[in-house]
């Protein structure tokens, strides 16, 4: 099965945390954490639509100048979530530059602020120098972003001031069975993601054409009508006779045999808590079943006393959280300079309370 998100951390464990995720066949990538962001390519920005910052300590933050910058020009919305007070520091941030010359660039800022039971936005936009639009207040039950492909969910930590974890969730994954692909005699090409994005919309009926490898959902025509005719559907293929490639016309039922649907990737980025039993419940139950699991190790137990006094987790507590969450894979990073000359131990800590 070829994974649907595609992730990469952006820094070394002892350095500023952010977490890449680009989602295969859709042109756009999602950001946890923007700390030093130098390792993102313009490209990786501008492919860029969401981003989920845990809190604005600077090592978690500094970067959003660097993906601003780039972004200027960029047509589509770029939309950041964070915790209580992110709109302030994101007003703040915009405010710390000058903006007379930007009033044809159509790059708008969507900006979400999330707190237990409340979400707040507002827009910032460059035609209008980023002065800040407030929108209204919204309950809020802990999704973030819920559409046909994949859902993002938070919850609020404690880090002696509110931090954000998150997880992301396919629906269910879709995968293209070649051997179908071969029978149909069809070609790999962009439709692809058409017919998944058809599939997750939960269109069941129509005719589907796949013309120059793009593909078009139509509504069911009468094979024998002028218009079946003017959108070239071959009768021939109704009645289910072999299509010859790149002008094909299929019922749906027929183009979706050769789509598998199995259980969705899960992915989940922690990081900046207290060892609390109140944080360990809420990390438990939002990151329950992640195939991968992104995790801070800031202490080792040794020195839980001081992990206490920073809010911080230690490696044994990663450990224990991801064990008790069933995760597939954990993957411990953010590391306490302290630690510069042994990383292993921290490593080491959290695999034996892990697979214990």
């Amino acid at each position: 099965m070829k994974p649907s998100f595609h992730t990469r951390l952006l820094n070394g464990p002892f350095d500023d945390p952010g977490l890449y995720v680009r989602l295969l066949r859709e042109g756009r990538a999602l950001l946890f954490d923007i700390g030093f962001t130098v390792n993102l390519s313009p490209r990786d920005v501008l492919k860029t639509s969401d981003i989920f910052v845990s809190h604005t300590h600077v090592d978690h933050f500094i970067g959003f100048d660097n993906i601003l910058r780039i972004s200027l020009k960029k047509e589509k919305p770029l939309r950041l979530y964070g915790p209580l007070g992110f709109i302030d520091c994101m007003e703040g941030k915009l405010k710390s530059y000058t903006w007379n010359l930007i009033g044809d660039y159509p790059l708008v800022i969507e900006v979400s602020e999330v707190s237990e039971d409340i979400i707040k936005k507002a827009v910032f936009r460059a035609e209008n120098s980023f002065k800040r639009e407030n929108a209204e207040a919204e309950p809020f039950d802990g999704v973030l972003i819920k559409d046909s492909f994949f859902t993002v969910s938070t919850a609020v930590l404690d880090h002696q001031i509110p931090c954000l974890a998150f997880s992301l969730e396919e629906d269910y994954h879709i995968n293209i069975d070649k051997a179908k692909l071969g029978e149909f005699n069809l070609p790999v090409g962009p439709w692809i993601g058409e017919l998944k994005r058809a599939i997750r919309d939960g269109i069941s009926e129509g005719v589907f054409t796949i013309k120059d490898k793009t593909f078009t959902p139509l509504e069911s025509p009468d094979i024998n009508s002028e218009d079946a005719k003017n959108k070239n559907i071959d009768p021939l293929l109704m009645a289910g006779f072999k299509a010859p490639p790149f002008l094909t016309g299929f019922t749906f039922p027929e183009i979706r045999d050769i789509a598998d649907i199995t259980k969705g990737q899960k992915l989940s980025y922690v990081v900046d808590a207290l060892g609390s039993e109140e944080n360990v419940r809420k990390v438990v139950n939002l990151v329950r079943g992640s195939d991968v699991l992104y995790m801070e190790a800031y202490f080792l137990d040794k020195d839980k006393e001081r992990a206490k006094e920073r809010y911080h987790l230690t490696a044994k507590e990663a450990g224990r959280i991801a064990r008790e969450a069933g995760v597939g894979k954990l993957v411990v990073f953010h590391f306490s300079p302290k630690y510069m000359d042994a990383p292993e131990e921290l490593v080491q800590e959290a695999e034996n309370e892990f697979s214990r």
